[in-house]
């Protein structure tokens, strides 16, 4: 894939033709900023869906984000003509379990994906059942990764009307050349994997016409270890990393960090050459994503398709002195998320503040379709939100992580509101820690051994407790693991 230089078109044009001043959207132009129009003549058409998932893509790892080099033109557009979830979080930080989350609307303790070693139990329901149930024709592309090996019959039951994934790596796939499952049918494709899922998606479309569509394409990048095409390779090496000062003065906390170290995850190289890699990964998978996106202008159903971007967890990049992500500290939990939703949102390129959560996308998607939600679910409807109404939204929201051997992190509890953090570790193993986000926004002091915060203490476990009890955690577990 040759590198394309961005084209940013300022003049108001409709996308199809956006796309043919700016290039193959395929090679890595980009699209143009104007806002989808919804049909204003005749009935209302049912909208279509399209749930894009990457891995390990913290929050501020887009341009449009304030990234300081690193360009994501086709989701800024995502963004440009829809909305960006500012305050966008996960529930768990781990691969697995947050994948279900999104899936089910439901948190970790609920659906049973607890870490990346647990199953998926097919009792769970996923929204692309009740989306195919309604009509839609359904779609899993991509990274299944639960529990991390095999891959579940959601095909064959009829459940799903396209299931395409792999298990190469335990999972995790491989980023040339991967063997993929089509329907239950071994396929081996050729190339770059994030352009091979691409064309899956791609694909996908074409045989959905004429169909109103609902796919779930989850993209392996950006996850360790990082590999790019040749044209991506080095192409951030002059750029400076904004590398936190904890790092620069002790590295990394080899306690939690040995997983990563040089017979690790990173490959024997340095950390600062890692996030390079990391970078030209997203942007491998930015370009390549334009693909499907100029299919579905192809078509000229951008008007009535709602396109939904998030991460799967954050990540770590030496704050704390750490790597990774698993623990409750923001650089971890925080993610991506963007919206473009036609005839929902009235005014493109919003910025939302509203603290939204993975366990949000199934139940949005859902009601964004006009259906019933499960009594079951969790998590809550962002499409108010896209229309500008936030009366009642949460104010605070559980985040839950459990033990995921070999990893040393030992599972946590924690309680976030908009300017305060307090979490608990399992059996004490380390000691508890709260933070006001709203003076210490990178969470450097730990307020809660001081005496002068026990009252404030004292209501951000009361607050955890009642989140505990509303989520229905397990009150063996919370009364003997964490003594709450």
């Amino acid at each position: 894939m040759p590198v394309i230089k961005e084209k940013f078109l300022t003049r108001k044009i409709n996308r199809r033709q956006a796309i043919k001043t700016a290039g193959l959207a395929a090679s890595g132009a980009v699209l143009a900023s104007a806002s989808p129009l919804a049909k204003k003549t005749g009935a209302p058409e049912k909208l279509n869906f399209l749930f894009i998932l990457t891995d390990d893509q913290r929050w501020d790892a887009l341009s449009i984000a304030g990234h300081p080099f690193l360009k994501t033109p086709n989701l800024d557009w995502i963004a440009r003509t829809g909305a960006r979830f500012t305050n966008a979080f996960v529930t768990t930080s781990l691969c697995s379990p947050s994948r279900a989350c999104f899936l089910t609307g439901k948190y970790a303790h609920i659906h049973g994906v607890t870490n990346n070693i647990t199953p998926w139990r097919e009792q769970n329901t996923a929204y692309l059942e009740l989306m195919k149930q309604s009509g839609y024709f359904t779609g899993f592309i991509g990274k299944w990764h639960m529990p991390g090996k095999g891959l579940p019959d959601l095909y064959g039951t009829g459940r799903v009307d396209r299931f395409i994934s792999f298990t190469a790596v335990a999972g995790q796939g491989k980023y040339f050349n991967c063997p993929m499952f089509v329907n239950g049918k071994k396929e081996d494709p050729r190339g770059y994997i994030s352009d091979v899922l691409n064309d899956y998606a791609v694909q996908f479309l074409k045989d959905a016409q004429g169909k109103n569509f609902c796919p779930y394409l989850a993209h392996k990048a950006a996850h360790a270890q990082f590999a790019t095409p040749a044209p991506y390779k080095g192409m951030y090496k002059n750029d400076k990393l904004c590398l936190p000062p904890e790092y620069l003065d002790k590295g990394l906390d080899a306690r939690y960090a040995s997983m990563h170290l040089p017979m690790g995850l990173l490959g024997g190289n340095d950390m600062e050459k890692e996030e390079r890699k990391y970078f030209e990964t997203i942007k491998a998978l930015d370009d390549s994503l334009a693909r499907v996106f100029e299919e579905l202008d192809r078509q000229k159903i951008l008007d009535r398709t709602v396109i939904i971007f998030a991460g799967d967890n954050g990540y770590l990049w030496g704050e704390h002195n750490l790597i990774d992500k698993r623990f409750a500290f923001e650089e971890s939990i925080r993610i991506p998320f963007l919206v473009c939703a036609p005839g929902i949102i009235q005014s493109p390129g919003k910025n939302i503040d509203a603290m939204t959560l993975n366990i949000d996308l199934a139940p949005s998607i859902l009601d964004m379709a006009g259906l019933p939600l499960p009594a079951d679910m969790q998590g809550a409807s962002f499409k108010p939100l896209l229309s500008g109404k936030n009366d009642g939204w949460r104010q605070s929201f559980l985040y839950e992580y459990f033990y995921d051997a070999p990893y040393p992190v030992p599972g946590l509890v924690a309680v976030r509101t908009a300017d305060m953090k307090y979490v608990r570790y399992e059996n004490n193993k380390l000691p508890e820690e709260m933070y006001d986000l709203g003076k210490d926004p990178k969470e450097k002091t730990n307020l809660a051994p001081d005496p002068g915060r026990k009252i404030q203490k004292q209501e951000m476990v009361s607050l955890l407790k009642t989140l505990l009890d509303k989520t229905g955690y397990p009150e063996k577990d919370r009364a003997e693991k964490f003594k709450l």
